[in-house]
């Protein structure tokens, strides 16, 4: 028997009428979602899981959909866990209603929710990633890096519509004390399905140009907690943790502790509560500036204090030595004063008896001394002789005496 493709699509129509004539839970992940119309589009996949793990292979996938008047009732409900469970990338439990059309099959009405289901999904990807993060000693690592004294160049990490990111800005600008900071804004979704790649992205941009900056500011006005899930990615906590600068967060969750928070330098809970934190930090800074040069200030005085005390001691000991030894000088001036006379009256006596003994020396050593003795001088033309060989025969000489002089020939 062959079958017409209306024929089979209209058994299958019924087959799943008898089995399924009250909606069915089903849990899935929300692979797209769009609104039209008032109507809520839905691409629901389900992945396949190895060991726990999810891979990116989809085993199985529908098409959904959650009417305008169904919409309404659900955030009656709900509220806005309504809308952020129905978003991109939520795995969800939903409450469906199955329908097949011969013409265009399969299509499944969403009629209700089941927020806790998600909610406990992401409490137990959130352990879970935790978990690898202590196991890999990431969880801490930006922690331990310094923060700069001045943190003024500040690279932010936002959405350009966040209302977060104008408080921030606002409080900064306005700031009572007169800082100025530079910041840059590194712009990315900071909620939905393209949260994580956005984030990781701009803060790969931050780490190649570190620096330019001194902190990594990550900001967002606040959120339920399934608007926050970005920041529970397994992927957003291990580039925080290697980032080359300090990161500190403020998402505007005034309860919960996200990922990021944990591997995070520094958690804020309110973007102003950062801006706060930059001023107070600029502060102290002023305020240590000021305490050192309060500091330089007495030190300089106090040494200069000193150096005066150690001059007027340097004069006085000057003054005293000068006077000890002018005092010296003029009771040596009047020791010699008395003392010059007589050293003068013994030093001529003694250069009289010098003479004396110069003259006798004198008297003792002159030729007619010696002539008296005996001895005699024989001169020729008025010079003594002192070798024969100077006389010959026929030369006229003269021999002086003690008592007189004799003249003779030599022959």
């Amino acid at each position: 028997m062959v079958y017409t493709l209306q024929d089979l699509n209209a058994h299958i129509r019924q087959v799943i009428a008898l089995n399924f004539r009250e909606p069915i839970w089903i849990t899935a992940e929300i692979a797209e979602a769009s609104l039209s119309r008032g109507h809520l589009y839905l691409a629901l996949v389900q992945k396949n899981e190895s060991q726990g793990i999810q891979e990116d292979d989809i085993v199985a996938q529908a098409q959904a959909i959650v009417w305008q008047r169904d919409r309404r009732r659900l955030v009656m409900e709900h509220g806005q866990l309504s809308e952020l469970v129905l978003s991109s990338g939520v795995q969800a439990r939903l409450l469906v209603r199955i329908d097949y059309h011969e013409r265009y099959g399969l299509k499944l009405h969403i009629e209700n929710i089941d927020p806790a289901f998600s909610m406990g999904v992401m409490a137990l990807q959130r352990r879970q990633t935790i978990d690898t993060l202590r196991k890999d000693g990431l969880l801490h690592l930006n922690n331990t890096l310094p923060l700069p004294l001045v943190l003024q160049r500040i690279a932010v990490i936002t959405s350009q519509d966040a209302a977060g990111f104008l408080d921030f800005k606002t409080h900064l600008a306005e700031n009572t004390f007169g800082y100025t900071f530079q910041y840059q804004c590194f712009f990315a979704a900071v909620q939905g399905r393209n949260a994580e790649t956005e984030i990781c992205a701009a803060l790969h941009q931050i780490a190649q140009e570190y620096g330019n900056f001194d902190v990594v500011v990550i900001i967002r006005g606040g959120g339920a907690r399934l608007d926050l899930s970005a920041f529970d990615s397994l992927e957003v906590g291990k580039v925080v943790a290697a980032m080359p600068l300090p990161v500190f967060s403020g998402i505007g969750h005034e309860i919960d502790e996200s990922v990021l928070d944990m591997v995070a330098h520094t958690a804020f809970k309110t973007p102003t509560a950062v801006a706060d934190f930059l001023i107070e930090r600029t502060l102290r800074f002023e305020s240590l500036l000021v305490e050192l040069a309060t500091n330089i200030g007495h030190i300089g005085h106090r040494n200069v204090i000193h150096a005066l005390e150690s001059l007027q001691f340097a004069q006085n000991m000057v003054q005293s030595t000068a006077e000890r030894t002018l005092a010296v000088a003029y009771n040596n001036i009047a020791s010699y004063s008395s003392e010059i006379p007589l050293l003068a009256r013994q030093r001529i006596k003694g250069e009289y008896r010098h003479l004396d003994q110069l003259t006798e020396l004198t008297n003792a050593l002159a030729p007619e001394t010696t002539l008296l003795r005996g001895y005699s001088i024989t001169l020729k033309n008025g010079k003594a002789v002192l070798d024969i060989a100077e006389l010959k025969a026929g030369d006229r000489i003269q021999t002086r005496l003690g008592t007189g002089n004799v003249d003779s020939v030599v022959e």
